[in-house]
């Protein structure tokens, strides 16, 4: 496939904004909701901010490493970039969606391509009632959170948590603790794609949490729903050889 109409993003910081105007200097700057693929430069962050704010858009996202980690980047080069965008791979990753119910009787909706989590934000630990598909599976967790990571997401938060790392492929996703007090040697859980997770949180006034799906945060949190949204589909474009599910494959035996 060839890509004639690109449209440039980039993250705040100087290197990625002067690498920006080298690229729009060379291949021009279409209008993004005329473009044939967006191209990112910055970290995983930018990636994933612009996931969010395209995914109306037909075109998928190029991204190249302008940033740290860049799990979600390829290596940055300027020279043969349509050449490299003619021969790239793509990966398709559907976002979970959270709805949180606040203390004050809120209703906030999100979409999270890589986890939703739940964090105390207090001094006390939360203690969390888990649902699965409207089934108890625990009646009380007391931990610092919990989160819920897709395939995409599990080599991020959820891999610091000592969660597992999932093949991009696989239709599961990790449900992990943080610092699980009780039960103390509870590690998680592995939950088909189509599961509906619910996270009650008890005694909110005493230890209240806060939900998080990517950046959108939802403060003083007391019922958050999370499920996946396989109509919602996000395209990365990746280098052959270099795809998600070969940094998957790769991170598991750094």
């Amino acid at each position: 496939m060839t890509f004639e109409r690109l449209h440039f993003v980039a993250s705040a910081v100087e290197l990625a904004q002067s690498s920006m105007e080298r690229l729009i200097a060379r291949h021009g700057q279409s209008p993004v909701d005329e473009a044939d693929v967006i191209v990112a430069l910055g970290g995983d962050g930018l990636m994933l901010s612009t996931l969010h704010a395209t995914q109306h858009l037909p075109a998928p996202v190029y991204g190249m490493n302008r940033g740290t980690v860049g799990f979600l980047m390829n290596e940055y080069e300027e020279r043969g970039l349509k050449a490299r965008l003619a021969t790239a791979e793509p990966a398709v990753l559907n976002p979970l969606r959270m709805r949180a119910t606040t203390a004050e009787g809120g209703l906030v909706e999100a979409l999270a391509i890589n986890e939703v989590s739940i964090l105390r934000s207090g001094p006390q630990a939360a203690k969390l009632r888990i649902l699965v598909d409207g089934k108890e599976r625990m009646a009380e967790l007391v931990a610092d959170g919990a989160l819920i990571a897709t395939p995409a997401g599990s080599t991020a938060y959820n891999y610091s948590a000592h969660g597992p790392i999932l093949p991009i492929g696989a239709d599961i996703l990790a449900l992990t603790p943080m610092s699980a007090f009780r039960p103390r040697r509870w590690r998680g859980a592995l939950l088909p794609k189509a599961a509906s997770v619910t996270f009650e949180v008890r005694e909110p006034g005493k230890r209240p949490v806060n939900a998080v799906a990517d950046s959108t945060e939802v403060r003083d949190a007391v019922r958050v729903e999370v499920e996946s949204r396989p109509d919602i589909a996000h395209t990365i474009l990746f280098d052959p050889g270099h795809g998600l599910e070969e940094r998957l494959i790769r991170e598991q035996f750094a």
